[in-house]
């Protein structure tokens, strides 16, 4: 684990572009169960390819105007419990960070995993999101 002064900056990079943090695996329940409609779940790392895809990508898909009700975010290899309840939501699919994972009623309706963040650009990613907001999510 890194000292909680380093990912900071990582945290706030979400939580500034309107993400909420959930740091328990309650926070996560509570999110997920809670919330009518969609709720996406983005599952942040210290990797590069979190720092120089997903979070910008993020942070761009969070300005269109069909997104979904709620967004969280859990933050691998930091908050063990969060991420393990967030990805217990991902089913079919591996573990991976950086993911984002679309939920309606607690079940999975669009993954993003790792891989294709990966090979991607903030651009690409920001595109990918959108697309499914427009398909999943209303226009706020």
């Amino acid at each position: 684990m890194y000292p909680e002064p380093m990912i900071a900056p990582f945290r706030e990079e979400l939580t500034s572009a309107g993400v909420e943090e959930t740091r328990t695996a309650q926070d996560v329940e509570k999110a997920v169960t809670g919330t009518e409609g969609t709720v996406m779940v983005v599952v942040n790392s210290v990797c590069g390819c979190a720092a120089g895809r997903m979070r910008p990508g993020v942070k761009m898909a969070m300005k269109h105007p069909a997104k979904p009700e709620r967004v969280i975010t859990v933050f691998a290899g930091q908050d063990r419990e969060a991420t393990d309840k967030a990805r217990s939501y991902f089913t079919g699919y591996m573990p991976s960070s950086p993911s984002i994972g679309i939920l309606q009623q607690g079940k999975l309706v669009y993954m993003m995993e790792r891989s294709q963040i990966e090979r991607s650009t903030p651009e690409l990613i920001a595109g990918e999101l959108t697309s499914a907001f427009e398909k999943l999510c209303t226009k706020v």
